[in-house]
């Protein structure tokens, strides 16, 4: 079986028992485009050996891990509206949600003809710097842009969705646009990083004390500044992408508080933000488990971008419409997490 196959069976395995319209809706569709980031061998470090490895076990069922050739996969809904959105799974920074947060959550985006495109992004532990992330999430976005025209995407509504440590990457593009993490390569890095607007779903946010805790901090620790060059809030200007924020109370591995300073902080600099805190949910709850409060995010999500043009009004029956509530497809453990420091 193939990586892609593998990872589909996993997400398909999440919806099932639930009929959702967004399950009914995701067209099968061909493979998706795929493109290496980069031209030769990737900056800064060696990296792994041997095949890719997919997690099928206790909380990281469905991660990868073990990344030597960084890309992007992009899949074509079957009704494109021109958003596109970069899917950038968590894990800690030492694996990659891609089955129980990442492909759901691809599904249910290309439902709504948003053109999903998923992330595999090199992981500091394996022979990259801690670096190496935010290199491949820069060079991820200048390449939708230098691709844009043929993709059917609108080079001016991308925007980036990350969970946990993927928050962390997908905050960092959202404020950090203007640092080069590498040196350019080709024509491609002649584009604009800065996303259009940014999801990030109970994102590691901080790596400043109280915050300090996750594993995404101990594995971003290689970097001697990593604590203050990796914490989103301390890199918000007015400049800062439009975000939408989502967290639980309860949640026992990234702090609430850190997403109600970084909201804060947003609002103070002027940044078009929401913030939604579910009284329970834990971490890890990718789409969320329907019936549950989080598994309304992706509702909220879609009825936020569609207040900032980046979607179209849906039809009046369809249950995606703002005063619906859709039944995303569920996530397989909602508590525990893709951040904390099980193996696979």
């Amino acid at each position: 079986m193939t990586l892609r196959n593998a990872l589909l069976a996993v997400a398909a395995a999440c919806l099932v028992g639930f009929g959702t319209a967004a399950a009914a809706q995701a067209p099968a569709g061909p493979a998706p485009v795929t493109f290496k980031l980069w031209p030769g061998p990737p900056p800064d470090g060696r990296g792994p050996s041997g095949p890719e490895r997919i997690g099928r076990s206790g909380t990281g069922v469905g991660a990868v891990a073990n990344i030597s050739t960084p890309r992007i996969e992009v899949y074509r809904p079957a009704q494109p509206n021109g958003t596109a959105v970069l899917l950038i799974g968590g894990g800690g920074y030492f694996r990659i949600g891609i089955g129980h947060e990442v492909m759901p959550t691809a599904q249910w985006l290309a439902a709504l003809g948003v053109t999903p495109v998923v992330l595999y992004y090199r992981l500091p532990g394996e022979g990259w710097t801690a670096k190496a992330p935010f290199q491949d999430g820069e060079r991820a976005m200048r390449l939708l842009r230098a691709h844009a025209a043929e993709l059917g995407i609108d080079p001016h509504r991308i925007g980036v969705l990350g969970f946990s440590a993927g928050g962390n990457l997908a905050g960092i593009l959202a404020t950090r646009f203007g640092d080069d993490f590498y040196t350019p390569v080709d024509a491609a890095d002649r584009q604009p990083v800065r996303p259009d607007f940014a999801g990030l779903i109970y994102p590691v946010s901080s790596l400043l004390p109280p915050y300090g805790t996750t594993r995404s901090r101990r594995e971003l620790s290689t970097q001697a500044d990593a604590d203050q060059a990796y914490t989103v809030q301390a890199h918000i200007t007015h400049e800062t992408s439009p975000s939408f924020v989502a967290h639980a109370v309860d949640d026992p591995i990234v702090k609430v508080g850190a997403s109600i300073e970084l909201f804060q902080d947003l609002i103070a600099h002027g940044v078009p933000a929401e913030l939604h805190v579910f009284e329970h949910g834990g971490h890890g709850w990718g789409l969320g488990t329907p019936g549950t409060r989080p598994a309304e995010w992706p509702r909220l999500f879609a009825s936020w971008c569609r207040s900032r043009g980046l979607l179209p009004a849906p039809a009046a029956a369809s249950p995606f419409a703002p005063s619906a509530v859709p039944s995303p497809a569920a996530s397989p453990a909602p508590a525990a997490d893709a951040d904390d420091d099980s193996d696979d």
